[in-house]
């Protein structure tokens, strides 16, 4: 599966962090993509069909992510996503799909970019916070079920 976590830097990091970026001084920046090519592949992954199936699976995971009163299963949930989610679900899919050569996702493709889409859309209540349950636990679960 495909996951980016990233963690603070060392304190010694940190130091040469804020030496190196509160000094005057110019950075070379190479063109990678102009602006028309960069519109052209976003053109070709919103193209990129997908199956009803996946989108429904999107929709189900984000969801699962709602706190409903008298579930046990997101008992953990204090705000869950909203439909911002099931959209970047997809289009992150369809990407994740492109990058890897299909001309179409699944719900593998849904499933790896989840952490990265729904990680900062879910708050934990009282519960997990006392329990010592992340959101990377919670969004496992949710996958899992």
């Amino acid at each position: 599966m495909f996951n980016v976590r990233l963690d603070y830097p060392s304190f010694d990091e940190e130091v040469q962090i804020v030496k190196q970026t509160t000094v005057k001084q110019t950075a070379e920046v190479a063109e990678v993509l102009n602006a028309e090519q960069i519109i052209e592949f976003q053109d070709v992954i919103r193209r990129m069909p997908v199956p009803d199936n996946v989108v429904e699976y999107a929709v189900r995971l984000v969801t699962s992510t709602r706190p409903v009163q008298g579930s046990e299963g997101n008992r953990y949930i204090s705000w869950g996503a909203g439909p911002r989610a099931s959209q970047y679900l997809i289009m992150g899919a369809r990407t994740h799909a492109a990058l890897r050569g299909k001309y179409s996702p699944d719900s593998d493709d849904v499933r790896a970019v989840a952490y990265n889409v729904l990680r900062h859309r879910i708050v934990r209540n009282y519960f997990a916070e006392a329990e010592g349950i992340t959101t990377d636990q919670i969004i496992t679960s949710l996958l899992e079920a």
